[in-house]
Order: C-alpha cells, then structure tokens, then sequence
C-alpha cells in the first residue's frame, strides 16, 4: 500500500472513531475494568503508574541543590509556584545518576501531601489498560524495580510493568533522604 493510502485509511479511521463517539460514555470504562496510565522509560524498562497519581509531566525544571541529602535527591524546583523536592529516580533505584536528555520527564506527584517531582528517562503518554489482563510480574528478583513492581500488562510486543507509587513513596529509604 503506498503511503498516501495508508494515511487515508488512517483519517478514515479517525473520523469513523470519531463518529462513533459518544459524550459521557468514557465514564462507564471506569467501571470496565478499564485502567488509565501514564506510561514511561526508566534506563530499558518500560512502566506504567496511575495517570490518579501524577498531576503532570514535564521538562525538568532548574534546580537548587540542597546540601546534605543523598545523591538521588537533585534539590528543589519551583515549579507553577510550589515548591518540589526533584528526585533522581533512576538514581535513586541504581545508583548511576540519570544524563538529562531532551526527553527526559519530571512526572509530578504528592507524597504525604507534599509535591514531588520523580525524574525518568522518557515518558510515552497515557495508555489504558484492562484491569483483567494483568499479570504477575516477570522481572527478574535481582532487578532494582523488582520491589516495587507487582503487575505487568503485555500490549502487541510492549510489556508494561505497573510502578507502585504507593511501595516506592512508603519505603523507609525513599522516605529518609539525608546522607549519612
């Protein structure tokens, strides 16, 4: 197929799509069983995590350092107006601090109530998934996400594994960031 076909066939399907749409019907997935994600790269591996849980995804801010904190804590950042405490999240699982790159992402969330900006390789967008086609994680025991990964969804040839934020924000190391 030439590729001025293959992109009409794609409008086409878009306005079928379109077409097809039906205001106040996304609420019912909700009950489907149907889970909305923001999907992102740590060094190979490909996560997921609650798009309930990050506010939003963005360039890395400028940074402030601040003294006595562990490596993986890169400082503080104003950003919109509060202030957020940047960590190196790659850093943080395995040691080696993250080179920023033009796709390197902030994904914005809430700790105890407090705004936290975690730092990754890549972020994708958003993907749904269905709750029901989850399964146990396959990363091996030995791998640095292992303990806060419990799920895995597999979408074509992409295995999605589900970053608990809930593990990682609830863990006694991520929580006590002052060097030692």
């Amino acid at each position: 197929m030439s590729q001025a076909n293959a992109s009409f066939t794609k409008l086409f399907e878009y306005e079928q799509r379109a077409l097809a749409f039906q205001p106040g019907k996304g609420l019912e997935q909700r009950g489907s069983g149907e889970w909305a994600a923001v999907i992102f790269r740590i060094g190979e591996t490909h996560l997921a995590c609650g798009i309930d849980r990050v506010q939003e995804f963005i360039p890395p801010p400028p940074v402030t350092r601040v003294p006595g904190t562990k490596p993986w804590i890169l400082g503080l950042a104003n950003v919109r107006g509060d202030l957020v405490t940047i960590v190196d999240l790659p850093c943080y699982l395995n040691g080696e601090r993250s080179p920023i790159t033009a796709r390197t992402r902030l994904l914005s969330a809430t700790l105890r109530g407090r705004p936290v900006g975690l730092l990754v390789d890549e972020v994708f967008g958003q993907r749904s998934f269905v709750r029901d086609q989850a399964q146990a994680t396959n990363m091996d025991a030995a791998a640095t996400l292992h303990d806060y990964v419990r799920k895995q969804f597999r979408q074509g040839k992409d295995n999605w594994h589900e970053l608990d934020l809930d593990l990682l924000f609830n863990t006694p190391e991520f929580l006590n960031g002052a060097a030692a």
